[in-house]
C-alpha cells in the first residue's frame, strides 16, 4: 500500500462488542471514552459503515473473526494465554489459576477474553485463599477490557506490503499490541506478511501515520507517538526501501489533537481535509537518507510546504474543516477531519459534520456518510475505525 487515497480493496474493522460493555461512570475516563455508548446502536452505525465499504467493493475483514482464526494455532493460543494473564497483578498463585483456565478453553472463549477482559467474579473457582481476590471488588478487573480494538487504525498500519505493529503509549491500550500481533503472526492470511516496525519499539501509533503519496510518510508526534518513535519508524521504512522521505510532524498534546488524523487526512491525491487552526502552524522536519546512508534532518518549514515539496506537487490543496471557527472547532472535535478515503476523490466521512461535509463536496469530493454519535464517544472517525490492508496503486 503506497498511499491513503488509491482505490482500497480489503480493510480490517472491529465490529463493537462486549468490551463496550464494560465501560461505566467509573472506568470510561480511564478507558479513553468521552461517554458510555449505546452498544445496540454502536454496533448498528458500525455494520451500516461496514456495508459503505462492501458497496464499493471493498473486502472488509473483522477483527474477532481473524483473532479467533489465528487463536486456532496451539502456538497463538498459548501466546494469548500469556498475553491475558499479569502475574504482578494476580500474585502468582491466582494467575496459575487464570493460566491454566485459559489454556483449556476454545478459540472463541479466549479471544473473548482478550477482548472483554474479566472480572475477579468471573474467574474459575480455586481452593486456597487469594489475598488478590479478596481485596478486589468482584466487578474490578483481573483482565482489562480493550474497548479502544474499534480503533483499528491506531494499533497497525500497512507500509508497503508491510506491517508495523504500534507500540501503544496509553496504559489502557497497551495490550491491544498482543492482540494484533497473534492476528499477524498466526492468521492464515498474515502470517506471511514481513514487519515494517516492531511492537515493542518506541511509542508510534497508526492514527499518526500518514502516506501521502508514493515513498513519502508523515508521521504525527505528539500526545501518543514520540520523536523516538518517528525516528525509529523513519529508519526502518528507509532499510526497507518502503519510502524515499519522512515527514514528522508536531502537533499538539491534547485530547483534541491526539493523533495526525484528528487535523488532517487525505482526500484525494493533492488535497486534504484540515483544521483550519493547524493551517498555519503546522511545521515538518524532513528525514532522508544522505548519499553515504546516513539519516538527515531538515527543517522544521512550514507542513504544506514540506508536503508538497516531497509529494513533488506544485501545492497541496487544503479544505477547511467547518465554515467559521466556532464550527471548525465543533466539528474538528466531531472527528469532521477523520475521513476514510475508498478511492481518489472519495470518502467516508460522519453525517453529522455538516458544514465540512458541504464544503468536501463543492471542492469535488465525494462524500459517503455514515452515522457516528455512539461510535464517535471513544474520539475517532472513519479513519480511525479502519485499517486498510490492500489499496490499488495509484500508477
Amino acid at each position: 500500500m503506497e498511499s491513503e487515497v488509491g482505490p482500497l480493496r480489503s480493510v480490517l474493522l472491529h465490529r463493537p462488542g462486549a468490551e463496550l460493555k464494560r465501560l461505566t461512570p467509573r472506568n470510561n475516563d480511564q478507558l479513553l471514552f468521552d461517554s458510555i455508548p449505546w452498544v445496540d446502536r454502536a454496533q448498528e452505525e458500525h455494520d451500516a459503515f461496514a456495508e459503505v465499504l462492501r458497496g464499493r467493493g471493498v473486502e472488509v475483514l473483522l477483527l474477532a473473526e481473524v483473532l479467533r482464526s489465528a487463536l486456532d494455532d496451539q502456538r497463538a493460543h498459548a501466546a494469548g494465554v500469556h498475553a491475558a494473564v499479569d502475574d504482578r497483578r494476580l500474585g502468582a498463585e491466582l494467575a496459575d489459576v487464570l493460566r491454566s483456565h485459559l489454556s483449556s478453553v476454545d478459540s472463541e472463549t479466549l479471544a473473548e477474553v482478550l477482548m472483554a477482559g474479566m472480572t475477579f467474579e468471573e474467574l474459575p473457582a480455586a481452593e486456597g485463599a487469594s489475598l488478590v481476590r479478596k481485596m478486589n471488588h468482584p466487578r474490578d478487573f483481573a483482565v482489562d477490557p480493550l474497548p479502544n480494538l474499534l480503533f483499528t487504525r491506531d494499533s497497525s498500519a500497512w507500509i508497503a506490503d508491510r506491517v508495523a505493529i504500534s507500540s501503544l503509549t496509553m496504559p489502557a491500550r497497551r495490550r491491544e499490541t498482543a492482540v494484533l500481533d497473534l492476528v499477524y503472526a498466526y492468521h492464515p492470511r498474515f502470517r506471511q506478511a514481513a514487519r515494517a516496525y516492531g511492537a515493542h519499539s518506541a511509542p508510534i501509533e497508526g492514527g499518526d501515520v500518514m502516506l501521502l503519496a508514493p515513498g513519502v510518510v508523515a508521521i504525527g508526534v505528539g500526545e501518543r507517538t514520540s520523536a523516538a518513535g518517528a525516528e525509529s519508524l523513519a529508519r526502518s521504512v528507509f532499510a526497507d526501501d518502503l519510502a524515499h522521505t519522512v515527514l514528522a510532524v508536531p502537533i499538539e498534546q491534547s485530547r483534541a489533537t491526539m493523533h495526525l488524523d484528528t487535523v488532517c487526512t487525505m482526500v484525494n491525491t493533492d488535497a486534504v481535509v484540515m483544521y483550519p487552526l493547524a493551517r498555519d502552524s503546522l511545521v515538518a522536519y524532513t528525514l532522508f537518507t544522505g548519499d553515504d546512508g546516513a539519516l538527515r534532518v531538515d527543517g522544521p518549514e512550514p507542513f504544506l510546504t514540506a508536503a508538497a515539496k516531497a509529494m513533488d506537487i506544485d501545492r497541496l490543496r487544503v479544505i477547511d474543516t467547518g465554515l467559521d471557527p466556532v464550527t471548525a472547532e465543533r466539528e474538528q472535535w466531531d472527528d469532521g477531519n477523520n475521513t476514510l478515503a475508498v478511492a481518489p476523490g472519495v470518502v467516508v466521512g460522519y453525517e453529522r459534520n455538516v458544514e465540512t461535509n458541504e464544503r468536501l463536496e463543492a471542492a469535488g469530493i465525494e462524500v459517503l456518510r455514515i452515522a457516528g454519535s455512539e461510535l464517535g464517544s471513544g474520539r475517532g472517525g472513519p479513519r480511525c475505525m479502519s485499517c486498510p490492508v490492500v489499496r490499488d496503486s495509484l500508477r
